[in-house]
């Protein structure tokens, strides 16, 4: 059974396409072409997904670069959604916003990230438990994206702790792994679930991988992070079809701060789009193990 967020991955996979377009318009960041003004937020991401809207694999959108601009960012995050969902129409869309917190609370997150903007997966933090996420885990309908393995510098500081764990067998394993068993084994039971994990990390998104099956996983940290494309591919594809989503923000959106950004964006995006298409259609380096996340990890 997979949800309606990962039948639109899905066929975007199945054309070829599995690079998620980041629109972080940071509004302090657009360009500034030669005697013209910058384009607005929503100007700027609209030209983006219209020259993308073929090659993306998804777009993902980080709630921060929104909320700061206040009123006018949260209408530009209000009318991104909005012109990729009508333009773009088979493309998934994420809102990177991380929640986590009690129930309740979460109650709220996903009744305005899913039903107010409409997008078709969030990410969410695993620390408050399954319990508190279940207003994201409980749509079949949506996908909740479990940050595992981040791909900023510190991310080891408690992802990587060791602990025991019913299932993992008398070797402790890393906090990321823990994550990743629950999500795999527990959590996905409306197949609406996916991880994240950063290509900074690819040792760790082979382990990741190696529990997870086919669980989608999305990958930050490719580009201007400096994560090494090759290596993420070859960790992190599935056990059945791609199964990843290679995130590219600033190096994609940002390929040129002149006139021409929108297509530099689509020529970076199509450099990068048919590198991970090349790296994908390569037979990988050992066999791929498709058996159940729960007997990997014994």
């Amino acid at each position: 059974m997979a949800s309606a967020f990962v039948e639109l991955l899905n066929e975007r996979w199945a054309c070829g396409h599995a690079v998620s377009v980041g629109l972080d318009s940071d509004a302090r960041a657009l360009p500034t072409p030669a005697g013209q003004a910058s384009p607005s937020q929503r100007e700027f991401n609209a030209n983006m997904v219209d020259a993308t809207a073929d090659l993306a694999g998804a777009y993902k959108i980080n709630l921060a670069f929104y909320l700061n601009g206040g009123v006018d960012g949260f209408i530009a995050l209000q009318e991104t959604v909005t012109y990729a969902r009508r333009f773009a129409p088979g493309v998934a869309i994420i809102l990177d916003a991380k929640f986590g917190d009690i129930g309740n609370t979460n109650e709220a997150y996903s009744g305005f990230a899913y039903d107010l903007l409409g997008v078709d997966a969030v990410t969410v933090n695993p620390y408050v438990g399954r319990e508190a996420l279940r207003p994201f885990l409980d749509r079949e309908d949506k996908g909740a994206i479990v940050l595992c393995r981040t791909s900023n510098p510190g991310a080891a500081e408690f992802q990587g702790l060791r602990c025991q764990h019913e299932g993992a067998g008398p070797r402790p394993l890393p906090l990321y792994c823990r994550v990743a068993h629950s999500v795999a084994c527990d959590w996905n039971v409306l197949g609406n679930c996916g991880l994240v994990v950063g290509g900074t990390a690819p040792e760790e998104l082979r382990e990741v991988r190696g529990i997870a099956g086919s669980i989608p996983i999305l990958i930050p940290g490719v580009g201007t992070q400096g994560g090494d494309l090759e290596a993420t591919v070859a960790a992190g594809r599935g056990s059945r079809g791609p199964g990843i989503i290679v995130n590219a923000s600033r190096s994609v959106i940002f390929a040129s701060g002149g006139e021409d950004y929108a297509r530099a964006a689509r020529a970076e995006l199509t450099r990068l789009d048919t590198e991970v298409h090349r790296l994908l259609e390569r037979e990988p380096a050992e066999p791929l193990g498709a058996e159940p996340a729960s007997e990997q990890v014994q």
